[in-house]
């Protein structure tokens, strides 16, 4: 019989050894088995009903998971976002993930321990048992870290922020949404809502108009079931000599908060106060609003990794009036990035500008947020806006209207957006024709919708020919962003 001959010099490992190695490979195997297939490794070595119940539940999880997945293409992502924008759905992912985790956690050791870790050598216990430990402790701070975000993601959905009590029914198939940019600095006496712009959404096509108000209008129209409207039944005017003792638009929140015994039951009187005079003079309803102040303007801005503008002029950062006067610049220049800080400056500076200008300025900084945050960005840094989004003052958007206020903001985000500012020559501050602003309101909108609603005419010949659009008899105040700034891209 033949035999094998050994090489000159090499000598074979012993039996124990051989068998060291092949535990030590054996324990490695079934711990990455476990990693990717939670319930397999059992199921490799005959433990078969604990490996079946723990592959079923990893199974049933990712199949969730595509479900999910399909249905974010599908006409029902609207339903799934507002699902889980539900603080039902992150409060128990917050409590599931850690009992997942430490159900996974068990199977591992377990993976360990099936390798019979008796058999290694010291060398391999060592190995094993580190790779087991980093294995447990990785999945457990990740564990530890998702569920604090959870945690933090019910808290906003929640109460924090989307405390609800909007109107989610369209009108005229619009959705108009109010912002107000509040400034509550310490010089300040409560919170002013310094930028009020209403942005009117077609349900259909998310086809945007941004209708912005200038904070020094007078003679603002309280309406009619309004508890100021018999204080003020002529609207809200004061008779004065220095411009900063009037009754100005953006005075009415601070009447209102100042009276708060007028408005009982109503949480925010001072908005509930803007909204119906920004009702009045616009002459559109209003489903939702919100409100934020500079400071989580600046956080937000940060949050999701700041902003790009063109921009056309150079912008002061500081004030003529305060501590240390105008002490740097925002320069003008193509794809400009801004931090939050800048970005903060450049919607608010009012040196060597107007407040017509600055009006213009926050618009253009509202649009860039609108066109250059995505839903990746949104998934990837929600932490930090969440975390940004807790400094804003109040919303009446309910959790469950996510959804669909997100689809809207998707469509909108592929077709140009429309603005229109309230300030001269358009309009005088001092005594605005309020009947003007609403047609310019009604001709806007209609203007914006025919682009989705092309009409045709017949001619002469008897054939159809484009419909020219109708011209207006209301001269119309459109922005001229690009002399200022627009949005990169």
């Amino acid at each position: 019989m033949a035999t094998t001959a050994q090489p000159v010099g090499m000598t074979l490992p012993s039996p124990l050894r051989r068998s060291q190695g092949i535990a030590l490979r054996r324990a490695v195997v079934l711990m990455l088995m476990t990693l990717v297939i939670p319930g397999s490794a059992q199921l490799a070595v005959g433990k078969k009903r604990l490996g079946r119940v723990a592959f079923r539940i990893w199974a049933s999880l990712i199949a969730l998971l595509v479900v999910v997945a399909i249905l974010l293409f599908t006409p029902a992502r609207p339903f799934v976002i507002s699902l889980y924008a539900n603080p039902v759905t992150p409060t128990v992912l917050r409590w599931l993930v850690p009992a997942l985790t430490v159900g996974w956690i068990l199977l591992l050791l377990d993976a360990w321990w099936l390798a019979n870790p008796r058999h290694l050598s010291t060398a391999g216990k060592w190995v094993s048992g580190i790779l087991a430990f980093v294995l447990a402790a990785t999945s457990g701070t990740v564990a530890w870290g998702a569920s604090n975000a959870f945690a933090t993601q019910a808290d906003v959905f929640g109460s924090t922020i989307f405390g609800g009590g909007g109107d989610s029914q369209a009108q005229n198939g619009r959705i108009n949404v109010m912002l107000l940019g509040g400034d509550a600095g310490a010089d300040r006496t409560g919170m002013r809502p310094d930028s009020m712009t209403v942005a009117s959404i077609d349900v259909q096509t998310g086809r945007t108009v941004l209708f912005s108000l200038p904070r020094n209008l007078q003679h603002a129209p309280f309406p009619a079931d309004s508890p100021l409207h018999a204080k003020y039944p002529n609207g809200y005017y004061c008779a004065v000599k220095n411009l900063s003792d009037a009754c100005l638009l953006n005075g009415v929140y601070t009447l209102a908060m100042n009276n708060k015994k007028l408005f009982p039951g109503v949480k925010y009187p001072g908005v509930q106060a803007t909204q119906g005079v920004i009702e009045e003079i616009l002459g559109l309803k209003i489903n939702y609003w919100a409100m934020i102040d500079m400071k989580g303007f600046q956080k937000l801005i940060d949050a999701v990794g700041g902003i790009n503008l063109d921009i056309g002029k150079r912008v002061p950062i500081g004030s003529l009036h305060g501590r240390g006067g105008v002490y740097a610049w925002i320069e003008p220049g193509k794809n400009v990035h801004l931090d939050g800080f800048h970005a903060l400056w450049f919607a608010r500076s009012r040196e060597y500008s107007s407040d017509y200008e600055r009006i213009i300025r926050q618009k253009c900084v509202m649009n860039a947020m609108l066109r250059q945050l995505d839903p990746a960005t949104v998934l990837t840094k929600f932490q930090a806006i969440a975390d940004a989004g807790k400094q804003i003052v109040a919303t009446n958007v309910p959790s469950s209207d996510l959804g669909t206020l997100l689809e809207l903001a998707a469509k909108g985000k592929s077709v140009p957006m429309a603005s229109v500012s309230f300030t001269p020559p358009l309009i005088v501050p001092a005594s605005p024709d309020f009947a003007k602003i609403r047609t310019v309101v009604t001709e806007k909108i209609a203007a914006s919708e025919a682009l989705d609603q092309p009409k045709t005419s017949v001619s002469a010949s008897g054939s159809a020919s484009p419909k020219p659009p109708k011209k207006t008899n209301t001269q119309t105040n459109t922005d001229n962003l690009d002399a200022i700034c627009k949005v990169s891209g």
